[in-house]
């Protein structure tokens, strides 16, 4: 039976249903997805988003193919246009796509609980295992010698290439783009700082609506959503831009740690477009030239996260726990969590409702066309400093490189067996 009681974010589940029946041509009266309310309903979330985030290595592609598997083809709550819809979305907005997927799956299911806790369950394993590896990095103490360090490194050279060859082919197919991408890298070579890399993304989006928005066609736009959605879409979307204003103007007025750690990291959940991969140059923007972590620590965190199940924000458990002193640190790295899974959560809530018209605009195309070739252009620039320069010290270390991102791109080979591979070369045969 279906469950027609009405749920938080109920109104926006009912709009989205309608937008895909009238999409796909289905008469909106046809029966939506099924929904579930009440413990049986959130039982059921838990359980299977937490197997998921125990089973999920591969990254955010690889997290979308199992979403699909498991919602889609096995349980069936939602159709492949849908779920298309639901990757459309989250792929267009900054955060990390495959965490926005399992939100708005949970809230489709089950309203606002069910996607807390579908975002919960799925993040949860990798988080524990990132705030534990932080502790072991720091109960090992000076890691300048460690060579399973140096492995770890090596391996995120690897892992950051793939991502710029994959992404460069997709994002970047013309001369136009990819000049744009090469622009983009040379300028934050350059000039340093995370704000000049969120100016270098938005000075994109503004040439590509200059160059392509006459260029794409407008697609007819669907019908319009109903007012109780815009309203809470609205409030979602407000709260998302009031915390990226004000937060930082109050970490400077009060010097507090603990605001400081939430807006850097708030910011760069905020401003990542493109995947998990591109917050690393944001994120060593904010964290490394204050003194909270070296490029050490920072990578060693960043190489790890590469070897576990679930999303790769959790990287930023890890930095809140190492960058956090005392008995209590595992509390810094919950705070820079959730951080960092806010704003993309926001959005979600504030675009849901608004996507089906947004996407057949044809100045939002054109901006993303250029808003993510200079995505690339950027993670191109953190390939070079700081991934290949703090890792690659001579040509056995190229060897190694070059055997890993074959192992990736050619062999297709798990990125946690790559990790452990590249940790023992380093440990036992580049040292």
């Amino acid at each position: 039976m279906l469950n027609n009681q009405p749920v938080a974010g109920g109104e926006i589940v009912r709009d989205l249903e309608g937008e895909r029946a009238s999409a796909s041509g289905n008469s909106p009266n046809d029966p939506p997805m099924q929904r579930r309310t009440g413990i049986g309903g959130l039982l059921e979330i838990g359980a299977a988003f937490l197997k998921l985030g125990l089973i999920s290595f591969g990254g955010p592609i690889a997290h979308l193919s199992y979403l699909r598997a498991e919602f889609v083809a096995k349980r069936r709550w939602l159709d492949d246009a849908a779920y298309g819809d639901l990757v459309a979305l989250c792929g267009f907005i900054p955060g990390p796509a495959s965490s926005q997927v399992v939100f708005s799956l949970g809230m489709l299911r089950a309203g606002l609980p069910g996607a807390l806790l579908a975002g919960f369950c799925f993040t949860l394993p990798s988080a524990v295992l990132m705030i534990a590896f932080a502790y072991g990095v720091s109960a090992i103490g000076d890691l300048g010698h460690a060579g399973w360090l140096h492995g770890l490194k090596l391996a995120a050279v690897a892992v950051v290439a793939q991502a710029v060859w994959s992404m460069g082919r997709k994002l970047c197919p013309d001369r136009t783009r990819l000049t744009m991408c090469l622009v983009a890298a040379a300028l934050v070579l350059a000039v340093s700082g995370a704000l000049f890399q969120v100016a270098v993304i938005f000075g994109g989006a503004l040439v590509g609506w200059w160059l392509y928005h006459r260029a794409i066609q407008e697609s007819a736009a669907p019908p319009k959503t109903g007012i109780k959605s815009h309203l809470v879409a609205l409030s979602a979307f407000v709260a998302f831009v009031a915390i990226l204003a004000l937060t930082p103007i109050v970490a400077a007025s009060t010097g507090n740690k603990f605001i400081a750690m939430f807006d850097s990291f708030y910011r760069s959940g905020a401003l990542v477009f493109g995947g998990g991969h591109v917050v690393l140059p944001l994120l060593r923007a904010e964290i490394v030239p204050r003194g909270w972590l070296n490029d050490d620590a920072f990578l060693a965190g960043y190489g790890a996260a590469q070897a576990i199940p679930g999303p790769l924000f959790t990287f930023a458990g890890y930095l809140g726990t190492a960058i956090m002193k005392g008995p209590y640190r595992w509390l810094g790295g919950l705070w820079c969590l959730f951080a960092i899974f806010l704003p993309g959560s926001l959005l979600i809530g504030g675009l849901l409702p608004f996507w089906h018209q947004l996407r057949s605009k044809a100045w939002v195309q054109a901006a993303m066309r250029g808003a993510n070739a200079a995505v690339v252009g950027i993670l191109l620039a953190a390939l070079y400093n700081p991934v290949f320069t703090g890792g690659v010290r001579n040509v056995r270390d190229v060897a190694a490189v070059l055997v890993a991102f074959a192992m990736l791109e050619v062999w297709k080979v798990a990125p946690w067996i790559v990790v452990l591979v590249t940790a023992a070369m380093g440990q036992f045969v580049l040292m």
